[in-house]
C-alpha cells in the first residue's frame, strides 16, 4: 500500500514530466494550492490556470527531495530544491512544502519559498 510520501513522490514525478493532467489527477476536485506570497488557487481549473503557463515555458523540471516526512495525521512535509530550466536560465529554488490529503488525493498544497530570490533569478 502506497504511503502519502509515495503519493507526493508520484506527484513530483508528474511535475518532472511536465504533465498537467497527471498533476491534477493526484488532487481533489476542490484542492487548494498556495505558493506563499502569491495568490491561492482553489479547485483543479484554477490550479491548471496557475501551473500551465509555468510548465509550458519550462523545458525541464527537476525537484530534488532533501527531506520528506509524514505526520501522524497524514500531512506530508518536504524540504526540496526545485529546478526549472526556462530558456537559457536555470532557476534553483529551495522550498518547504506541505501536502494534505483526503483519501489518496492531495486536498491542500502549500509551498514556502524565497519569492524575491526566485524573482531575482528570473531577471
Amino acid at each position: 500500500m502506497a504511503s502519502h510520501c509515495d503519493r507526493v513522490r508520484e506527484f513530483i514525478g508528474a511535475w518532472e514530466a511536465r504533465d498537467v493532467e497527471a498533476i491534477l489527477s493526484r488532487m481533489t476536485p476542490d484542492a487548494t494550492y498556495l505558493n506563499v506570497g502569491l495568490s491561492e488557487a482553489k479547485g483543479r481549473e484554477a490550479i491548471r490556470a496557475t501551473i500551465t503557463p509555468f510548465l509550458t515555458t519550462a523545458s525541464e523540471v527537476r525537484w530534488t527531495i532533501t527531506h520528506i516526512a509524514q505526520t501522524e495525521d497524514g500531512v506530508v512535509l518536504t524540504e526540496r530544491v526545485d529546478v526549472f530550466v526556462i530558456g537559457e536560465k536555470t532557476l534553483s529554488v529551495p522550498v518547504m512544502g506541505a501536502f494534505e490529503f483526503q483519501g489518496d488525493l492531495i486536498s491542500a498544497w502549500r509551498d514556502y519559498f524565497d519569492l524575491p530570490g526566485f524573482q531575482a533569478q528570473m531577471t
